[in-house]
């Protein structure tokens, strides 16, 4: 009778094989998840059944006929022999390697936060590039989804937003991912992510939407509920309800001085004040434009060329300052050029020919600089 001191994969898919069980009947006949056969299948050697499962194991060793143990003896021995002349050494990325990873995503995160987007590209595409899915655990495929997310911002901010080369294109992907990942907070933040490539592309009735019922779902960060209500408002405006839009955002305004989040407050306010010159109110869209300058908004690219573009854009609406407001959106479209802020700087173009101002603007880097 064939004996086992010590389980590993390569012993298990030995025993399966014997037994003459697909993979979903082996993990029944264990009492077993299918993902867990499946895991001692492909990484064999690589990983060691739990102390409760090794048990298991050796009790249905211990059951099987003479026939089986006589396969799974010889089973074993063919498998050793062909692993011991590959010689291959294991595929599977060791623990330093998906820390190394971790790192190199915080780095992205500050990278994109300044709008540093060689600095980010470079570091997600030297690990996306050389990610081979059938040899990456669950470790190592959260890691891609997030790297594949945050490609799918560094896109938005570019404006890179449709194919297969664009921002809707990555996080695609990286919702899917985090559905089979079963990682409902980050499947989440995908769908609120979608949403917003949607409103940019002028979806705005189908963001709307999505940003109403993620408002209250429990999936999200209290941050990112109410980024959804921010959103939510603005969408409301550009569809011309400016009064729920006003409401709305004033909501989100509230709620992230409670998270103190001083830079949604602020992006908050621009938004309000936009709200208030589409009504015709310069006095009060003035005077949110203030709170968000005073309200510590941050000081990336990004950050600047949305103040200014609102601020720009709430001056040009009155003819007394009108000539002030032009020259703070041309501001806006230069720092805009050199990051190669592609929406912002179609969003610039878009208030230009809305005031029928000739357009004067520095052409975005391309995506692939």
């Amino acid at each position: 009778m064939a004996t086992v001191h010590h389980w590993t994969g390569l012993e298990a898919r030995a025993l399966r094989s014997a037994l003459r069980l697909s993979v979903r009947a082996f993990a029944e006949h264990l009492g077993v998840g299918i993902r867990t056969v499946s895991k001692w299948e492909k990484l064999l050697t690589e990983t060691e059944p739990r102390p409760d499962t090794q048990a298991i194991l050796d009790t249905a060793l211990a059951r099987a006929s003479a026939d089986t143990h006589a396969r799974f003896a010889r089973n074993l021995s063919e498998a050793v022999t062909t692993r011991s002349q590959r010689h291959t050494p294991p595929t599977v990325p060791q623990a330093w390697e998906y820390e190394s990873w971790a790192d190199d995503l915080d780095r992205v995160i500050i990278a994109l936060s300044h709008q540093d987007f060689a600095v980010a590209g470079n570091l997600l595409h030297r690990r996306l590039d050389h990610f081979v899915e059938g040899e990456a655990n669950d470790r190592g495929l959260y890691l891609f989804a997030r790297s594949t997310a945050l490609l799918g911002d560094l896109r938005r901010d570019r404006g890179v937003l449709w194919g297969p080369l664009s921002a809707r294109h990555a996080y695609s992907i990286a919702n899917g991912l985090f559905s089979g990942l079963d990682i409902p907070r980050r499947l989440a933040q995908t769908e609120l992510s979608l949403a917003l490539v949607d409103e940019m592309s002028g979806k705005v009735e189908q963001a709307s939407r999505t940003y109403e019922r993620l408002t209250c779902d429990g999936r999200l960060s209290g941050r990112d509920r109410s980024r959804s209500r921010l959103w939510l408002g603005r969408s409301a405006s550009k569809l011309g309800d400016n009064d729920r839009a006003v409401k709305v955002m004033t909501e989100a305004a509230r709620e992230f001085e409670d998270l103190a989040e001083p830079g949604d407050w602020s992006v908050a306010h621009q938004k309000i004040a936009l709200a208030h010159r589409a009504k015709g109110g310069l006095t009060k869209a003035l005077r949110h434009i203030d709170i968000a300058r005073s309200g510590g908004s941050g000081d990336s690219p990004l950050q600047r060329v949305r103040l200014s573009t609102a601020h720009g854009h709430v001056l040009m609406s009155d003819p007394n300052t009108r000539d002030s407001g032009l020259a703070i959106l041309n501001e806006a479209a230069e720092v805009a050029g050199r990051y190669g802020l592609g929406h912002q700087l179609r969003s610039i173009e878009g208030i230009r020919r809305s005031e029928d101002v000739v357009p004067n603007v520095v052409p975005p880097r391309s995506p692939w600089q």
